[in-house]
């Protein structure tokens, strides 16, 4: 792998993973053209992760580290029979909510693992995986008022968003996306949307990263890529900075819609490049 195909991979997973758009089928279309197997980049894959995770920790550190705290304030609480005491702290019920959508996605991931895997090979897939993407980022902006706020929000919503999130696992499905238009159908504020979709994305984005870094070590590690892929993984957090600051600002002036023309467009060109290379085959 060179630096620039580094650099521009980690630029599209930085931006992609956050933009609504799929970060796992622009990746998986790039190695295709790029020719690079799975295989060749499970490293760089991994680490790819963990530049994205930089990004989430560097744009919403406050309310990490306020969970981190209150993780074990609710520890102290349960054994000192107090109860969780959700109506009385909020960021503890943001808590709780997080861990209930990732249930749901962490079942769909384990159980569907390999049928998921087997769909990045085949791009028709991959196209089919961007249409649905921009359909749902075009319906989102036609639904209700968002006006639930954190006190309002409960379990039903946090599973809902955590199935969608795990059926974003599908390649051409955006994560982000699909998280972020849970939430909004919910009836979440849109702020609130957006800030529950990037947060739960860390124990998302750390279980595959950990899952794939396993495979890595088992594959063994190339010395000579360790450049590009720290060049890689720098410029997937600094791009997922700014895709998450954009983000903020696209789903509050109500702009997903969008969207959801570039991955028809992206969508449709695969199809039909998929269609007739088949048909050349």
């Amino acid at each position: 792998m060179s630096y620039l195909q580094a650099v521009i991979l980690g630029l599209i997973q930085g931006l992609t993973e956050f933009l609504p758009v799929s970060s796992s089928g622009h990746l998986a279309l790039l190695q295709h053209f790029f020719g690079i197997s799975g295989d060749d980049v499970l490293l760089f894959t991994v680490l790819l992760h963990v530049g994205t995770l930089i990004s989430v920790f560097f744009m919403y550190w406050k309310d990490i580290w306020e969970l981190i705290k209150e993780l074990f304030m609710t520890i102290g609480d349960i054994f000192t029979g107090k109860g969780l005491r959700l109506d009385e702290r909020p960021i503890r019920k943001l808590g709780v909510l997080i861990i209930t959508a990732s249930i749901p996605t962490a079942i769909i991931g384990f159980a569907f693992n390999d049928f998921f895997e087997g769909l990045y090979s085949n791009i028709l897939f991959i196209g089919i995986g961007f249409m649905i993407t921009g359909t749902m980022l075009f319906l989102s902006e036609r639904f209700g008022s968002n006006s639930r706020d954190l006190d309002k929000m409960n379990l039903r919503n946090a599973i809902f968003i955590g199935i969608l999130q795990g059926i974003a696992i599908y390649p051409g499905i955006s994560r982000s996306g699909s998280t972020i238009v849970g939430g909004l159908t919910t009836g979440l504020k849109r702020e609130l949307a957006v800030r529950f979709a990037f947060l739960i994305s860390v124990p998302a984005i750390m279980g595959s990263a950990l899952l794939e870094g396993k495979h890595a070590l088992e594959e063994g590690i190339d010395m000579s890529v360790l450049g590009p892929v720290i060049v890689g993984m720098a410029v997937a957090a600094v791009s997922g900075v700014i895709a998450i600051k954009a983000m903020i600002k696209v789903v509050s002036d109500r702009k997903l819609k969008y969207f959801s023309f570039y991955v028809w467009v992206l969508g449709t060109a695969v199809i039909i490049y998929s269609i007739f290379g088949m048909a050349v085959k």
